[in-house]
Formats: structure tokens, C-alpha cells, sequence
């Protein structure tokens, strides 16, 4: 990679960082730190991996938690590994169940949309598998900030106001009383905490204490499976121990895209990695110039047909009626190329969601690196917190189709579309690294944006992702962030693309990025559009 590493054209403060030691980078400086303090303990990038994601339930809980899903890419002795670490939905549940309580859709909140969490089975898997330290030791760090508190940072203050707001309007039932509790201010009761203000959890310490010295038994088969199911019971809800039970994190083989001379990596479905590895095999037989309006138009016309194909699909790969061979081939990205044309079209309606969602990237001086995602979807989730454990179970089963006859339709014990996806690049079976950026359906739609900005631009991780950012939402809309070039504004506009621009940055989505150079030293990026840092030495 040939990059300035001296200049950053992007409104940014921050500059790309090196290191060749160890690397961690986050959406948190808490987590990132404590990811580092594994490295330097004499733990791996797996290792370092666990404990950030394990903090980020605690420092960033507006995004994620115990009670959510993850997958990882892991590179180590020169091969990638992949882990899917997302839950299936209930047993007993049924698009029929669901109509009855009165919804037309999936509702959001509640028990209807919890599916049963894989974040605890996806740490222990990849410290079983790969890691040097025990979980307990992993957990260490997440369980002290959880027991004695850490200082709120400024943009999780942000989102954790905007979410208090949100789930007072909509969490009104009894269920949803311990999620006010868990997530008050501990100052004064019936608020959210704000920045720079002492927020703890002793439940939640207990929780990853009891997780790290079972290695997650004991949330699927032990005294927190209870929990869980002694509170949906009380309520009504889907989710058994029975369920809980028959859990486990799949190790899975990752595909891939070959663009421009590199591979770029994601997991399988369920993952929606598969979009953005369409539209990049749509735009490999391109020379794009990301400063010319005809490259723009095309690769935004790329994003909503891979979208359309994505969306028809992706569901629990034991339900898909295509092939990923044949999805993945270069004659049908030849077939959906055709139909881009000059001005914007209209293709089938997708409403992406907003996401909550965590992505961190590691790397150690032995060759490992991970990348690594996890969520408990649209902020804290379902707005549902098991009594005395800090646990926010997701509502990762609101992508789910109440349609009998839409490839993602509600089934019982089915795994659903899935927003989160780490990525990996590499070139001739060398890895470069891991990337990712969050947030919902902007997920492929950034990784796609990462790509072209290293490969086409040639910017350094930095600048890659301070880049100004673009987001399709729906028919011929985009929005753009404010510092995206007018002329480029201008000229899409004219070929029928609705551009807008947004007050706030943070439906963007938040990305980290660890690239080893050709020496074997780090060169790292982080979310400016966040509280994001990287740690190292």
C-alpha cells in the first residue's frame, strides 16, 4: 500500500498510527486500552479481541451487550477462520403468534424480535480455540469497569440520551422496567447518565464474572439460562431455556470478492457481508475515479441493485434457495451490470434500519489479527433487561419477514438476516487486515466505501475513513455528509439521484481499520465520527 501518511484532506484531527507491537482499535478508548493491557500481559490479538469486545458491553452499552450477537474473521498461521456467532429465533414462535399479539410486522421491542444471543459462546469459542489467556482473564477488565464504574464518553452519552428518549416513548409494560433501572443515571434515578458521569452496573459485573469462570456454560445451560427464562415466562415470551441450551457459535468457511488485485473477505449469510461482496464484483470491471461524477453514478447504482439481489436472499442459510457460487460468479455480476444505466433508476424497495452496533479490529507482533462485530441491534435492543444480571437481550429478530413467502420469512430455531459483518482484506494469500464499519444497513455500503477509498484513492487507513461518506436509503434517495464534494452533489442530482444531507454524522456508521504493512509494522485508523482510538505499542 503507497499512501501520504503526512496528510489527512479530511476534517479530522486525527493521524494515521503505527506500531509494531500490538494494535487495538475501537469506538471506546476504555476498551481499546484494555485489549492493549491483554497484548501486554501476554495474550494475542484473539485475546486482546475478547476483553475490548467484553468492555464495550460496559463503556458502550447505547451499541451492544451480553445479550446480543457477534462474527468474527480471525487470521492466524496463515489462514482465516471465520465465526458466526448470531442466535436462532425461538422454537416456539411462528409468523402466526406474532399476528396474534396484534403486529402487521415485527415489532422492535418486546419479547417477539429477542433471538437467542451468541455474544458469550463467540468469546469463549475463539479463547478456546485461539487464545492464550483464560476467559476469565479476558473478562477482567470488563468486569472491574462494570463493578466500579467508568466516566460516560461524550458520543455514548450522546446516544445514550437519544435511546432514553426513544424507549421511554415505546417500553411503557412492566417488561421493560429493569432497563430503566440498569441504564438510569446513578445519580439521580429516572434519567440517563451524561458525559463524563460515573455510570456502573454490579449485576453486569456478576454476569461476566460468572461467564468467565464457567467459559459461558452458565449462560446457556446454567443458573443465567434460568434468568432468562424464568423472565420471559413471567412475560410471555418466546425464548426457553430449551433454547438457550441448544446454542453454539459456527465456525464457518468466509467468502470472498476478488477486486482490483486483492480478495476482500466476509462471512456467509446469514451476514449481509454478501451484499457488499456483489457490489464490488458489479464494479471490478471498472476504473473508478471516486472524484468523477459517471464513477459515482455507478457506484451507487452497484449498491442498490447488490441490495435488491442481497435482500431477496440472505436469510438462515439452511432456508436460501440460491447458490453462492452462482451469486458470487463473475457472469452474475456481468447480468446485474447491465442494468446500470446513465440516470438513476428505482430498484426494488429496501428500508434499511438503523443500527447499534460495535466493530473493533486487533493485531499482535506474532501475526494474528481479528476483526471483530457485535450488536445488540437498533441501540440497546429489544428494551427487555433480565432482572439482577445486567443482560439487554437484542431484537436482532425485527429483520425477520412476517410474509410466509419472503426468503426471510419467521420460522422457529431459524437464523434471520443478519446487519453486523466483519471484513478482511488480503492480497495473494497475504492478509493486509481487518476493516469494518457499523451501522445497520450502512455496513456494506461503508466496507464498499473502505475498498474503494484504499485501493482506487489510495488513502491511508485514516483518510479512508474520514473520507465523506454516502448512504443509500431507499428508491433513488442517498444522503451524503456535509463535507461531500458539491460538484460530485451536483452532478448525480442531474442524472435523477435524490441527494441529502443530514444534520448529524452519526447515521455513517463508525469504522476501524488495522492494515500490516510489507515490514510487518501496524497502520491503524479510527472513527472520528465517534469516541473511537486506537491503542498500541
Amino acid at each position: 500500500m503507497n499512501f501520504d501518511v503526512l496528510y489527512n484532506p479530511y476534517p479530522s484531527s486525527r493521524m494515521v498510527q503505527f506500531a509494531n507491537g500490538g494494535m487495538v482499535a475501537t469506538s471506546q478508548p476504555l476498551a481499546a486500552q484494555a485489549g492493549l493491557d491483554m497484548l501486554k500481559k501476554g495474550g494475542n490479538a484473539i485475546d486482546a479481541a475478547i476483553a475490548t469486545a467484553a468492555c464495550l458491553t460496559v463503556v458502550e452499552p447505547t451499541s451492544n451487550g451480553i445479550g446480543g450477537d457477534a462474527f468474527a474473521l480471525i487470521w492466524t498461521n496463515g489462514e482465516l477462520h471465520a465465526l458466526n456467532g448470531s442466535g436462532r429465533s425461538p422454537e416456539s414462535i411462528s409468523i402466526e403468534k406474532v399476528q396474534s399479539m396484534g403486529h402487521n410486522a415485527m415489532p422492535k421491542f418486546g419479547f417477539a424480535p429477542v433471538t437467542v444471543p451468541g455474544v458469550p459462546a463467540s468469546w469463549a469459542a475463539l479463547s478456546e480455540r485461539f487464545g492464550k489467556l483464560s476467559l476469565s482473564d479476558s473478562l477482567a477488565p470488563a468486569v472491574d469497569y462494570a463493578r466500579y464504574g467508568h466516566p460516560v464518553a461524550p458520543i455514548v452519552g450522546k446516544y445514550w440520551n437519544r435511546a432514553w428518549k426513544g424507549y421511554s416513548a415505546h417500553c411503557t409494560g412492566d417488561e421493560f422496567k429493569h432497563w430503566f433501572d440498569t441504564f438510569s443515571s446513578r445519580l439521580e434515578a429516572r434519567r440517563p447518565p451524561v458525559a463524563g458521569e460515573i455510570w456502573h452496573s454490579a449485576a453486569h459485573a456478576d454476569t461476566l464474572a460468572e461467564i468467565g469462570q464457567s467459559n459461558a456454560k452458565s449462560f446457556y445451560t446454567g443458573s443465567l439460562a434460568q434468568a432468562v427464562h424464568d423472565f420471559s415466562a413471567k412475560h410471555n415470551g418466546f425464548i426457553t431455556a430449551n433454547d438457550l441450551s441448544a446454542f453454539e457459535a459456527m465456525w464457518v468457511e468466509p467468502i470472498s470478492a476478488h477486486y482490483h488485485g486483492h480478495e476482500v473477505w466476509q462471512l456467509p449469510p446469514n451476514g449481509q457481508g454478501l451484499v457488499g461482496l456483489i457490489a464490488l464484483n458489479i464494479l471490478a470491471a471498472y476504473d473508478l475515479d471516486l472524484n468523477s461524477v459517471r464513477s459515482c453514478h455507478i457506484i451507487f447504482e452497484a449498491m442498490k441493485i447488490a441490495f435488491a439481489a442481497g435482500k431477496a436472499a440472505i436469510t438462515d442459510p439452511a432456508h436460501m434457495t440460491v447458490c453462492m457460487d452462482e451469486i458470487l460468479s463473475p457472469a452474475y455480476a456481468a447480468k446485474l451490470r447491465e442494468k446500470i444505466g446513465k440516470t438513476a433508476t428505482d430498484p426494488t424497495p429496501v428500508l434499511p434500519n438503523s443500527g447499534g452496533t460495535v466493530y473493533l479490529a486487533t493485531a499482535d507482533n506474532e501475526g494474528n489479527m481479528v476483526s471483530y462485530i457485535q450488536s445488540n441491534y437498533m441501540g440497546f435492543g429489544s428494551g427487555l433487561v433480565v432482572p439482577g444480571t445486567g443482560i439487554a437481550l437484542q431484537n436482532r429478530g425485527a429483520d425477520f419477514s412476517l410474509d410466509p413467502n419472503h426468503a426471510n420469512s419467521l420460522k422457529g430455531k431459524k437464523l434471520t438476516y443478519h446487519t453486523i459483518i466483519p471484513g478482511f482484506l488480503t492480497r495473494n494469500d497475504t492478509p493486509i487486515g481487518p476493516f469494518g464499519v457499523m451501522g445497520g444497513y450502512m455496513q456494506p455500503q461503508g466496507h464498499v466505501q473502505v475498498i474503494l477509498n484504499t485501493i482506487h484513492a489510495r488513502l491511508n487507513p485514516q483518510q479512508a475513513l474520514d473520507a465523506p461518506r454516502w448512504q443509500w436509503t431507499e428508491g433513488k434517495k442517498f444522503e451524503v455528509e456535509h463535507h461531500f464534494p458539491r460538484h460530485i452533489i451536483h452532478g448525480l442530482s442531474e442524472l435523477g439521484h435524490q441527494i441529502v444531507t443530514p444534520p448529524d454524522s452519526g447515521s455513517f456508521g463508525r469504522g476501524q481499520i488495522i492494515w500490516r504493512m510489507e515490514n510487518g509494522s501496524l497502520c491503524g485508523g479510527t472513527e472520528s465520527r465517534c469516541d473511537g482510538h486506537i491503542a498500541l505499542y
